[in-house]
């Protein structure tokens, strides 16, 4: 599968970038800025503007899915950045008849709100994380409503720990506190060839 990762050079898209390839997908990156990136064999790599709509229109071409792992580094900070790379990003998935979208949302938005903890909910959510969740909330209804198959996944709070290996998908008022980059990474890659989530958002944790 002909599969773009928007956001390869963060901790999780690199990540997701490493699990792709190992799952014989063919790899195209996009970041802003490539000068500290080295990719992996055979992997393309495309640099600039994610949330302009014509640079991801010709990023988008060719491409089966699309991976959203683009996240700021100012949580706190209000921002619309990841609104915009899915709307950028969508435009240029109902153009080219891409058939699925995976982005990384986080715990607090919408109903996985009642997955959280209650130190997460009281005390994270409306401070350090206030900026960066309401963003999150936004993306997620720009890909929902584009009518694209989607899967929206929103992790718990990550670690750089190596791999657990299993993933728990939250269901009901079940809580969750943490999951490895790579296992949300093994997750994600799981979305591409599976319609078990398709159209649906999802939190996972491995505890």
């Amino acid at each position: 599968m002909n599969v773009l990762v928007i956001g390869a050079a963060g901790k999780t898209g690199r990540q997701v970038v490493k699990q792709a390839v190992a799952a014989g997908h063919s790899v195209t990156v996009f970041m802003r800025d490539s000068a500290q990136y080295n990719a992996p064999p055979n992997v393309r790599v495309l640099t600039g503007d994610a949330s302009d709509q014509v640079t991801m229109f010709h990023a988008t071409a060719g491409q089966d899915a699309v991976i959203d792992t683009v996240g700021g580094k100012t949580p706190w900070r209000k921002t619309e950045i990841e609104q915009r790379v899915a709307r950028a990003v969508v435009a240029a998935a109902k153009k080219h008849g891409t058939r699925r979208i995976i982005a990384i949302s986080t715990l607090g938005v919408g109903d996985s709100t009642a997955h959280a903890t209650l130190p997460f909910r009281l005390l994270l959510l409306p401070t350090f994380l206030r900026g960066s969740t309401a963003d999150k909330a936004a993306m997620e209804r720009e890909i929902a409503q584009a009518g694209v198959p989607y899967v929206l996944v929103r992790p718990t709070v990550l670690n750089d720990q190596p791999a657990v290996g299993s993933v728990r998908v939250l269901v009901g008022v079940e809580k969750g506190r943490q999951i490895t980059r790579a296992d949300l990474a093994a997750f994600v890659i799981e979305q591409l060839t599976t319609d078990t989530h398709v159209n649906r958002a999802v939190t996972i944790a491995n505890s």
